[in-house]
């Protein structure tokens, strides 16, 4: 297994992958206590919630594999060479633990507040279901030669898929009720801070390591920073371009007095 070959890198390396860890777990907190205060989830949307409930459980599953086994650590090493560290660190682990429960929180919210007509879709059901489904048959697939490590990767590209996937179904909502009251722009600004922290860490390792396979060793990780970018710089501009909360507050007190019991 590599070792470091610059100190300060290393040292930066952790400094910023905690920075990412901070930002992306403190992202789900804004909307969890928004929620809270109204007693609602409304602009918040369930296809969104659910899908990222797989999503993460994917990157879990990817993390805590790939960082705690030693069988696939080997498998690791066989495949990209014995000199290239491992593409995960301990707070990726520690992100996605905390990232779980932190999305199931929000799910029991749903069930629990205020939620107007909508539901979850058919259509993010199905989605759900189908990537399950297909986990489990590759589970069986991989047991007879122990292909672990093609198995946890796949789980990787399953998350990839999920980030890809999930923020449209709010972006869209957004865009139809030209309006981001509900959803919370901190949640946005520290996930955003946590994407741009997460590909610098990457690219700190690569230049004490002179090598760019981390990048595709972990494509999962590289593509989820992207992807986060990309779509909170849309939400971004939802929020304070083309939806700016002016009026949008008024309407959210509006929305606070209906949320009193219909009986």
């Amino acid at each position: 297994m590599a070792s470091w070959n610059s100190i300060p890198l290393e040292i930066l390396y952790e400094i910023v992958g905690w920075i990412a860890f901070a930002s992306w777990s403190i992202s789900f907190y804004p909307q969890i206590v928004l929620n809270f205060r109204r007693k609602s989830v409304v602009g918040l949307n369930f296809d969104f919630a659910m899908l990222n409930l797989t999503k993460h459980s994917s990157y879990m599953i990817y993390n805590v594999s790939l960082y705690f086994s030693p069988v696939i650590q080997k498998q690791y090493f066989d495949t990209y060479g014995d000199k290239e560290m491992i593409p995960v660190a301990a707070n990726d682990v520690a992100f996605s633990l905390h990232a779980v429960v932190m999305t199931a929180a929000t799910l029991f919210q749903i069930f629990i507040y205020e939620r107007g007509p909508q539901k979850i879709s058919k259509l993010a059901t199905g989605i759900v279901v189908a990537v399950w489904a297909f986990a489990a048959i590759c589970f069986f697939i991989a047991l007879p030669t122990q292909s672990w490590l093609w198995l946890i990767s796949l789980f990787n590209s399953i998350q990839v898929a999920m980030t890809c996937v999930k923020y449209i179904p709010q972006a869209k909502m957004n865009f139809t009720r030209k309006s981001t009251v509900g959803w919370s722009i901190g949640n946005i600004l520290l996930d955003f801070g946590g994407g741009v922290a997460n590909y610098l860490q990457m690219v700190v390792q690569s230049i004490d390591q002179h090598s760019w396979v981390n990048f595709y060793g972990n494509l999962g990780k590289t593509l989820l920073s992207l992807i986060t970018i990309f779509f909170d710089i849309i939400f971004m501009l939802q929020h304070y371009v083309l939806y700016p909360e002016k009026e949008a507050s008024k309407s959210l007190e509006s929305g606070q007095e209906s949320n009193e019991p219909l009986i």
